[in-house]
Order: structure tokens, then sequence, then C-alpha cells
């Protein structure tokens, strides 16, 4: 079994939060696992981050997640095939 993952990273969390949530909500029957990772706790929370999804379905589905969440300042984004 193939597992199709997305990994992003977020240069600015707090700016692009509701925006990366709005395209994930959008196209959130294809995201199978969603993983959120960044450094700090508290008072020292980094803005920096690295999300991790599990994609599932149509790979011009999984494009068209990519091309909006890349149109984002800050958010990069690369597959990964295991």
């Amino acid at each position: 079994m193939e597992h199709k993952l997305l990994i992003l990273s977020v240069d600015n969390r707090v700016a692009a939060a509701s925006k990366i949530q709005e395209i994930f909500t959008k196209d959130g029957c294809i995201i199978k696992t969603r993983i959120g990772l960044h450094e700090g706790v508290l008072d020292k929370c980094s803005n920096k981050g690295i999300i991790i999804l599990e994609l599932v379905g149509e790979k011009k589905d999984h494009d068209a997640l990519v091309t909006r969440l890349d149109q984002l300042e800050g958010v990069k984004s690369q597959f990964v095939k295991l």
C-alpha cells in the first residue's frame, strides 16, 4: 500500500492559520491524517511550523490542493510517497 504524504512548511503560523484551515476544510474528504508540529510552548511558541497530511483520492485533487496552498505567502509544500 502506497502512502501519499504532503509536507507543508509554514513560515508565519499566526498569519496563515485561518487561510490554511479554510483550504483544509474545503478539501477535507481527501485528507486522511493531519499532524501539525511547531517548536516551543506557552510564551516561547514559535511562529514557524510543519504540517503533515496523509492524502487519499485522486492525483488531480491532490494537485489542486497543492496549488491553493502554494499561493499562500510563506507556505511551501512537498509530496512524499512511501
